[in-house]
């Protein structure tokens, strides 16, 4: 096993952790989590919403093929934890509630960056223009191309 997979497997590792139990935290709404999201400004509602996309979430990063979907649930964790560092910062929070999400969007920026090629979407290959196209692409003057 190489330096990357072992970086890949874990920063994925640990965000997968992360996201995964806060997700079952929030759709646990316990007393404490559910002050803390109140102090934020969210109704509770809300951490049943957020707690089923992190589940879903740490399940599509760490799940076998799939890469659009990965590349969905990547995107979500970066929003998911940018926003708790700006609520927090709005909030007036202590600098490590801030700090803490950001790091972690340094890890899942890390899974991402270090994620195997049958976890990357392929581009699609380039199709040759029809014989229409490049005849019209023939037609137009050097200047106006």
């Amino acid at each position: 096993m190489n330096a990357k997979k072992i970086g890949y497997w874990v920063s994925t590792g640990i965000i997968a952790f992360m996201i995964g139990v806060g997700g079952a935290m929030d759709i646990a709404r316990p007393p404490e989590a559910v002050e803390g999201m109140a102090k934020l400004g969210y109704p509770s509602y809300f951490m049943l919403i957020l707690g089923v996309w992190k589940v879903l979430g740490a399940v599509a990063i760490l799940a076998p093929k799939f890469p659009r979907l990965k590349e969905w649930a990547y995107a979500g964790i970066i929003f998911d934890l940018t926003g708790a560092a700006a609520s927090h910062a709005a909030a007036s929070d202590p600098p490590q509630y801030v700090a803490i999400p950001l790091v972690l969007c340094l890890v899942t920026a890390a899974s991402w960056a270090l994620r195997p090629e049958s976890r990357v979407i392929r581009a699609e290959a380039k199709r040759p223009a029809s014989p229409q196209a490049s005849a019209a692409a023939e037609d137009v003057p050097a200047a106006a191309a």
